[in-house]
């Protein structure tokens, strides 16, 4: 379960924004809350919906959360010993092109409270940390600064060796999960865990392989009869794939290895492709079968959006979901929000993070108050980072009319599209 994030100079998250998922003292209903010990006094968002005009920073956020679990994953494994460190700082002042972009997450894995984080520039990962809570209280597991470092006594295993296995432009974590260091195995499970959706269309076959070898779930059923697309079932079929397309994948294969040494087990040739059939409700006695590609955008989208969401609640993991609303009607994304506030549907602690523009969603019954955060930019650029709490508002408000209304901050031009003078 996610506590908070916070990150420091990427793209136009210049000064520290952080996204909080502790509810407030709000006395609004409590019922789809998550209980946490490790919070005391309070409980967790199950979820929350992020506003702002276009290019207010929205998307930044989710690719702050997705630049951060890459380097968790890959930065040991998938980077050259003098590679350069792909981060993307502020860019419209020299002194935050030259600064550290900055990173930490406060979460709960394996029923312990963590906080982890750590700073890079473009050479180098120049700090890095973690703790613990044990009956929160910190203790401090380990500590970076430049390529010294620090273990604490409970964190055990080849910490010493793994840390001299470790480059400038690799986090220690990174190289401790590519060690199997059995000490931060949950926390790297768990990052691991995080999903992140910023694709609005769908890969036909990347979709395929992850229904493959599952049984069909009702529950997707289930949501997409009520949302009314009429589909009542789904298969995955696979056929095998042409020799004349198995040569061209050898020959790619081939080029790899020739003019780079490498091989590449991603690249051994497939022999047979997966697709999606959806069986939908017909007059007659026999459901009629349709190829996914022939089903509309939003039905493409809300499938795959719905794979992600069930295995979000299956495991008790966090969603992280860039323009919720694209091709997809409020209802719809109403109902999402009410399974990760339903105690039955999400008994495990799920968290769904999305942005969108769809303000009706600010009036769903399924979300409070402190659920709804903002992204706005000031006049430098910059986006700031707020929650609706900031603001004295009452329950029976309409939040939509109220942010339409420019209450809140956070939306584009409010004049009319007709002053708009045409250049001569």
């Amino acid at each position: 379960m996610l506590l908070r994030f916070s990150v420091t100079n990427h793209l136009s998250l210049r000064d520290r924004q952080e996204l909080s998922m502790v509810a407030s003292t709000l006395d609004d209903a409590t019922t789809g809350l998550i209980a946490c010990s490790h919070v005391p006094g309070s409980s967790l968002l199950p979820s929350v919906v992020i506003y702002g005009t276009n290019a207010s920073g929205k998307s930044n956020l989710v690719d702050a959360i997705r630049w951060a679990q890459s380097a968790i994953r890959r930065s040991h494994s998938g980077r050259e010993p003098n590679e350069a460190i792909p981060r993307t700082p502020f860019v419209l002042d020299t002194e935050s092109q030259d600064a550290p972009t900055r990173i930490e997450f406060d979460f709960v894995a394996g029923n312990i409270r963590y906080h982890y984080g750590f700073e890079a520039n473009d050479e180098a990962f120049v700090a890095e940390w973690l703790y613990s809570f044990p009956n929160n209280k910190r203790l401090m597991l380990f500590e970076r600064e430049g390529m010294t470092f620090r273990f604490g006594r409970s964190l055990k295993g080849h910490n010493h060796i793994i840390s001299e296995l470790t480059r400038p432009n690799s986090l220690f974590l990174s190289a401790a999960a590519q060690n199997r260091h059995e000490g931060l195995a949950t926390i790297h499970r768990y990052f691991q865990s995080i999903q992140i959706d910023l694709e609005q269309s769908v890969n036909p076959q990347s979709l395929a392989d992850r229904l493959a070898g599952r049984n069909q779930d009702e529950r997707i059923i289930q949501f997409l009869s009520e949302v009314g697309t009429g589909i009542v079932g789904y298969q995955v079929h696979e056929q095998e794939i042409d020799e004349r397309s198995v040569k061209i994948q050898e020959g790619i294969r081939a080029v790899f290895k020739s003019q780079f040494g490498l091989s590449v087990p991603s690249l051994e040739p497939l022999r047979t492709r997966r697709s999606i059939k959806l069986t939908h409700r017909a007059r007659a006695a026999e459901n009629a079968m349709l190829e996914f590609t022939q089903e509309s955008m939003g039905t493409q989208r809300l499938l795959a959006l719905l794979v992600s969401v069930f295995r979000a609640l299956d495991g008790g993991t966090p969603l992280v979901v860039d323009e919720l609303d694209a091709s997809l009607h409020t209802r719809a994304c109403e109902m999402l929000f009410e399974l990760f506030a339903s105690k039955s549907a999400n008994p495990n602690g799920a968290q769904l993070i999305a942005t969108t523009h769809d303000t009706n969603l600010l009036n769903a019954r399924s979300l409070r108050r402190d659920q709804v955060w903002f992204t706005e930019k000031d006049r430098e650029g910059t986006t700031h980072i707020y929650p609706l709490t900031e603001f004295r508002t009452r329950k029976s408000d309409n939040l939509a009319r109220g942010y339409l209304q420019g209450r809140y901050g956070a939306i584009p031009f409010s004049g009319r599209a007709a002053d708009l003078v045409p250049v001569t």
